[in-house]
C-alpha cells in the first residue's frame, strides 16, 4: 500500500472526572501506554505521535516509544476546546500523510486487530471518507424517554411497544476507540462524522471509554482478571 498514515494520540493533562488519568497506573502500567503499544503493532501506521501540552504525558509516551514532534499550544488544551482542534494542529504539524487515526487513551481495551481493522474497513471502501469504531449499546434507545411534566414520553416514538430485546431495531453508539479518516477531507470537513463515514463494530466488552473512576476500575480489573494481563 503506498498511502502514508499518521496515527494521534491525543492526551491533554487537564482531565476532570479521573485526575492525571493518561498517566495513571491501570493494570501495571500507565494508563496512555496502552494505547502505545497496541498502535505499535499496527502493520498500517507509518508515524505514531503524541499531543499534548504537559510535560508529564511527554516523558511517559517517551519512555513508551512514542515520538512526541511538538508541544501542543496551551489554547488547544482547555475544558471547552473542540476535540478536532488537537488533530487539526497536529496534522498541520506532520504534514504529508495520505490517512489520519485518532486514537484516545481512554479505550485501554482497544487492541491491535481493533486499530487495523478499522483501517482497512476505510482503505477498503469505495466513497467512503471516514471509519469510526462503535459498538452496540448495552440499553437500546428504544428503550429511552424524556419526561415531560413527569410524564413518560418515548425518545423514539413505535407503533406498537417491543417487549423483547431480540425485536428490536439494531443501533450502535461510538464507542471512542478508534476513528480514520482521509487527510484532506479530515481538513474540509473538521470532522470524523458525516454522511460519508462508516462504522467499524467493535464488541462490549473491548468499548470502555474511560470518563470515570468507576471506569478506569472496571478497565483496570477487566485487564488483570479476565485478560490476566498482569
Amino acid at each position: 500500500m503506498n498511502s502514508k498514515i499518521l496515527a494521534i494520540i491525543p492526551a491533554r493533562g487537564g482531565s476532570k472526572g479521573v485526575p492525571r488519568k493518561n498517566i495513571r497506573e491501570l493494570a501495571g502500567k500507565p494508563l496512555i501506554a496502552w494505547t502505545i503499544e497496541e498502535a505499535k503493532k499496527s502493520k498500517y501506521i507509518d508515524r505514531l505521535i503524541l499531543s499534548t501540552e504537559d510535560d508529564e504525558i511527554i516523558e511517559v509516551a517517551k519512555q513508551y516509544g512514542c515520538e512526541v514532534p511538538f508541544k501542543r499550544p496551551i489554547e488547544l488544551a482547555q475544558d471547552d476546546t473542540p476535540g478536532i482542534d488537537p488533530v487539526l494542529h497536529a496534522i498541520e504539524q506532520c504534514p504529508g500523510y495520505d490517512y489520519v487515526v485518532l486514537l484516545q487513551p481512554t479505550s485501554p481495551l482497544r487492541t491491535v486487530d481493533d486499530i487495523d481493522g478499522c483501517i482497512e474497513q476505510l482503505l477498503s471502501s469505495d466513497g467512503t471518507n471516514f471509519c469510526v469504531s462503535v459498538t452496540e449499546p448495552e440499553k437500546s434507545p428504544y428503550w429511552m424517554y424524556t419526561l415531560e411534566d413527569e410524564r413518560m414520553v418515548p425518545l423514539l416514538p413505535k407503533d406498537t411497544l417491543v417487549t423483547r430485546r431480540q425485536d428490536l431495531p439494531k443501533v450502535y453508539a461510538l464507542n471512542g476507540a478508534i476513528y480514520v479518516a482521509k487527510t484532506e477531507k479530515l481538513i474540509e470537513e473538521k470532522s470524523f462524522l458525516s454522511s460519508n463515514t462508516s462504522g467499524y463494530i467493535m464488541p462490549q466488552e473491548r468499548s470502555f471509554d474511560i470518563d470515570t473512576l468507576i471506569d478506569f476500575t472496571i478497565c483496570d480489573l477487566l485487564k488483570k482478571e479476565v485478560y490476566q494481563i498482569v
